[in-house]
């Protein structure tokens, strides 16, 4: 669900996921434990399908968009010379770009599982109930428009140095990768930040698929806090722990995966 505003953005992020596939295609102990859903496993042929989507996506959707890209930086006043940001320039504006993108795609995410907006569009990213790196960009060429909107709305709001705005559409890339990778890596620093979502989070999402109407956050959890659309996500939180203690107290820990208790998992 990215949008691209360059052929070298778009690149980036085709490439960024390769070494998650290859942890995912090698099934390395190391980091099986860290998976989120460690009972489903995608062949190298559903891998390739969901690159091939992609790029399919990428050149028939974001490479005309090229056309308009530059005019359109240059309009709303994004600078590209001398003097160049400073470290707490960049930091305020892209801390603005992230908080006005959550806030817009929470919305329009939260549109899209309405009846109409998920049959005709945000089913196809939702194919991917346990989600990898390139299920991100993997979408339906009107969302991947329609989500463009907010991460510029951003820039268009706070116009800064293009030095900022290439540093925001990568640092945004690489969250929703990262949103999408299937693994919660504990030393992921990226659980240091205040209210970010993280794998874990978006994943349950995917996993309850069509019916979910809970973390709709791309980033932050804060939205779907104060709109409640988080209680399924915390009621099942609240379950795993109870699971863990109990499997811990028997002896039998052995990790514990969304399959437990389905049925009561899929639901608000």
């Amino acid at each position: 669900m990215l949008p691209y505003k360059t052929i070298q953005e778009a690149s980036a992020v085709l490439v960024i996921p390769f070494p998650l596939i290859f942890i995912e295609l090698a099934r390395l102990a190391g980091f099986d434990r860290y998976k989120i859903q460690p009972k489903v496993r995608l062949s190298w042929p559903e891998m390739f399908r969901c690159y091939k989507d992609v790029m399919r996506i990428f050149l028939l959707v974001v490479g005309p968009l090229q056309l308009v890209s530059f005019p359109s930086i240059k309009m709303i006043g994004i600078r590209t010379g001398l003097p160049l940001p400073s470290g707490w320039e960049m930091f305020a504006q892209l801390l603005v770009y992230f908080l006005i993108e959550d806030y817009t795609n929470y919305w329009i995410h939260r549109f899209l599982h309405n009846k109409w907006g998920y049959e005709k569009i945000h089913r196809v990213h939702h194919e991917y109930t346990a989600p990898i790196g390139y299920a991100a960009p993997y979408a339906h060429w009107a969302e991947v428009l329609a989500l463009g909107i907010p991460s510029f709305l951003g820039p268009a709001m706070v116009p800064g140095h293009m030095i900022t705005f290439w540093l925001w559409i990568c640092l945004r890339n690489i969250e929703s990768i990262e949103t999408h990778s299937g693994y919660d890596f504990p030393w992921n620093p990226t659980k240091y930040i205040p209210f970010y979502g993280g794998a874990e989070y978006h994943d349950y999402h995917h996993y309850v698929g069509g019916q979910s109407q809970s973390n709709f956050a791309s980033v932050f959890t804060y939205c779907d806090y104060i709109y409640g659309t988080d209680k399924g996500y915390r009621y099942q939180k609240k379950i795993f722990q109870k699971l863990k203690g109990e499997l811990k107290g028997n002896g039998e820990q052995n990790g514990v995966s969304y399959h437990f208790s389905t049925q009561d998992l899929k639901s608000d």
